[in-house]
């Protein structure tokens, strides 16, 4: 059977041939499709794993696509440089009619090593959060902290113990102009608006590190032309000459950024890093996140101005992203 990702797959099994007295290839094959039901209700764990080593099932190269959604009066985009080497992944996903969650999340440990992790942990929150978030009369804090929950759950089942995951998780109120998040252990995230820039901190633990572990959900209002900001770690620790590019790096040059799009707020961001290593990132993933509230929101319906289309992208090598 070929596995398409947790919670997916196409084909029928494979059916051996009978043998007297022997479990027939189809009661084998009802047998695997029951216990595939039963995990596909909890995050994978060992069952899931033990097929991928088997090779019963085939484990995807990497998390699904995820694919950007429009916004009423604002914008959000991903851009990360080059191929993954880490643990850095993206989600967006809309749960409502004006509601928007977006994620950026850091698994320790190299790609190789991450794969299964990080479609597990995909898998739970696009499977999650629609339940969590449904409706109108829920309270976002009470979801968020729900859905940090169950995505550290299914980390900790899915590594076989402690692997640590950063995060950062938010949902976007296309209504009411706020966000309510969650960051658990990642970098902090930066607020950009008319009175200067602002850090959203760190308020528990990574993911991935106690099974009991509490997350706290904040809110913030996005006045009209404010964005926020999230870069991975790997921007951060970007070094050149002994040097880290740091947090306050990344907070000088979105700042100084006049892009007017998330997506090129994003490559500045990025651009600005890899300048200040002077060669193209290698040392780890490195990935930057923003949302963007339109300036004007007089105008209603979807955004129709003269930009560039926004999204997901990769960023080109910084010897032509900079020209």
């Amino acid at each position: 059977m070929r596995w398409i990702g947790p919670g997916r797959r196409t084909g029928q099994p494979s059916v051996a041939a009978e043998a007297a007295g022997q479990e027939t290839g189809r009661e084998r094959a009802m047998t695997r499709r029951a216990k595939i039901i039963r995990a596909l209700n909890l995050p994978p764990a060992d069952f899931v794993r033990s097929l991928f080593r088997r090779g019963e099932i085939a484990q995807p190269v990497d998390p699904r696509h995820s694919a950007v959604p429009r916004l009423r009066r604002a914008e959000v985009a991903a851009v990360y440089h080059n191929q993954r080497v880490a643990g850095d992944f993206y989600e967006f996903l809309r749960v409502g009619p004006s509601r928007v969650l977006f994620g950026l999340f850091d698994v320790a440990g190299r790609r190789q090593d991450t794969r299964a992790i990080l479609i597990a942990a995909q898998n739970t929150f696009r499977i999650h959060a629609p339940r969590l978030f449904a409706g109108r009369d829920f309270n976002e804090a009470e979801a968020m902290v729900a859905l940090c929950h169950e995505v550290n759950r299914t980390i900790l089942q899915v590594a076989g113990g402690i692997r640590s995951c950063p995060a950062f998780i938010g949902c976007y109120n296309e209504d009411l102009g706020t966000v309510c998040y969650t960051n658990a252990g990642h970098t902090p995230a930066l607020l950009r608006d008319r009175s200067g820039i602002t850090q959203l901190e760190a308020g528990g633990l990574p993911l991935g590190i106690f099974s009991h572990a509490t997350h706290s959900a904040s809110t913030c209002a996005l006045e009209p032309g404010t964005a926020l900001l999230l870069v991975s770690r790997g921007i951060v620790e970007a070094e050149h000459a002994g040097q880290e590019f740091g947090l306050e790096g990344a907070r000088k040059s979105f700042q100084g950024a006049s892009a007017l799009t998330a997506q090129d707020l994003c490559l500045a961001i990025l651009q600005s890093a890899e300048q200040f290593m002077e060669a193209p990132p290698a040392h780890n993933d490195v990935t930057a996140l923003v949302l963007l509230r339109d300036r004007d929101t007089g105008t209603l319906g979807w955004r129709t101005a003269r930009r560039k289309p926004v999204g997901s992208t990769r960023s080109r090598p910084v010897q032509t992203a900079s020209s």
